[in-house]
């Protein structure tokens, strides 16, 4: 059985639960943090529905999105922000996702946890992993070029111009 939790030397990635909720909130409701995630900025209530089913996403795919934690063995872990596998609404496939913390930012923490998540979506099978960005979002960019997924798609959506990336394991 594949455990559900994800180590690396500085993190500890969890599948996002209800036990996160004020974490998550706090996060997804911060122009700063989450401006530049799909759909943007939430509302408390959009939170809660995300959260209710970022969880069914979970038990009926066995990955979805986590938590990513500063993996302290003495203390309190910090809550850094989530990454994660989620079915793209516009069809586009599986992808990758990531948001943390501005203070969090630029330590290499949403590298070392998008590629944790990525590396796992591959060892479940997910041959295929998508991830899109605004053309301006330099630092998710440079974060997906440096886990090895490389540009395949631009298309534009509501007047920006977004940068699709694709990850493929091939399987023999």
């Amino acid at each position: 059985m594949i455990s559900s939790l994800i180590y690396t030397p500085r993190l500890i990635l969890s599948p996002i639960g209800w036990a996160d909720i004020e974490d998550v909130t706090a996060l997804k409701t911060d122009s700063q943090a989450f401006g530049h995630m799909l759909g943007g900025v939430r509302t408390s209530l959009k939170v809660a529905i995300e959260m209710g089913e970022d969880t069914v996403y979970w038990g009926c795919h066995r990955i979805g999105m986590y938590v990513v934690r500063e993996n302290i063995k003495f203390g309190h872990s910090r809550f850094l922000g989530i990454t994660g596998i989620h079915n793209r609404p516009d069809g586009r496939g599986y992808a990758l996702r990531f948001s943390l913390w501005p203070w969090a930012q630029g330590r290499g923490y949403a590298r070392e946890a998008a590629y944790a998540v990525l590396t796992e979506a591959h060892a479940r099978g997910h041959d295929r992993i998508v991830a899109v960005a605004k053309e301006d979002n330099i630092p998710s960019r440079r974060v997906l070029g440096g886990i090895g997924m490389v540009v395949e798609n631009v298309f534009f959506r509501h007047e920006n111009k977004m940068i699709m990336y694709v990850s493929t394991q091939i399987t023999l």
